[in-house]
């Protein structure tokens, strides 16, 4: 897949790397609060050394064709990611899981994100389902597959341990020939 998705002027996806650790910690840190409540490894992120060793794996998935993180960039600034958790080759599915700076939110990125990483899932790396979990509550990142049309498969009970507390993940999913490109223009 290509190392960088154009979204718009000033929006673009990169492939994250090691270079980035230090503004991708910085970016957590900043966001600590706002992404504790619904992300698991906030608390582990604990210095730059830990965003880079996150990011040296990340590109390794990447050289190794098995995974795929993107750093959203608004204007050359990084602020939030998308990625890729894996490919399963053999059946042709994908997840995706995403991020967003408070600052950022509600401005219409992340949908823009997801849906160019959604059509690049299915035209370039030949997947058939892509599917994304969302908290039950976490209703701003349940939005992004709701406005584009995924389909909602369910809700696995306590999936997700967050801290002290189990909470339930709603599937949301779409098969590629379910997926209409031309919403890239639309939205």
């Amino acid at each position: 897949m290509n190392p960088t998705i154009p979204i718009s002027g000033e929006l673009c996806l990169k492939v994250l790397r090691p270079s980035d650790s230090a503004s991708l910690f910085m970016l957590v840190d900043r966001n600590r609060g706002h992404l504790r409540e619904w992300l698991p490894w906030v608390d582990s992120t604990r210095s730059p050394a830990d965003s880079r060793q996150f990011l040296e794996a990340c590109l390794q998935q990447y050289h190794n064709a098995t995974a795929i993180h993107y750093g959203i960039r608004i204007r050359g600034q990084l602020v939030g990611v998308v990625g890729f958790h894996g490919f399963d080759r053999m059946n042709r599915v994908t997840s995706l899981g995403y991020w967003l700076a408070r600052d950022h939110c509600r401005k219409g990125y992340m949908v823009k994100c997801v849906a160019h990483c959604i059509d690049a899932a299915f035209a370039i790396e030949k997947m058939n389902r892509l599917y994304i979990r969302c908290a039950t509550g976490n209703t701003a990142s349940r939005r992004i597959p709701e406005k584009l049309g995924l389909t909602h498969e369910g809700t696995q009970r306590q999936a997700e341990f967050l801290y002290d507390h189990f909470v339930d993940l709603d599937v949301f999913s779409i098969l590629a020939d379910e997926w209409d490109p031309s919403i890239l223009a639309s939205i």
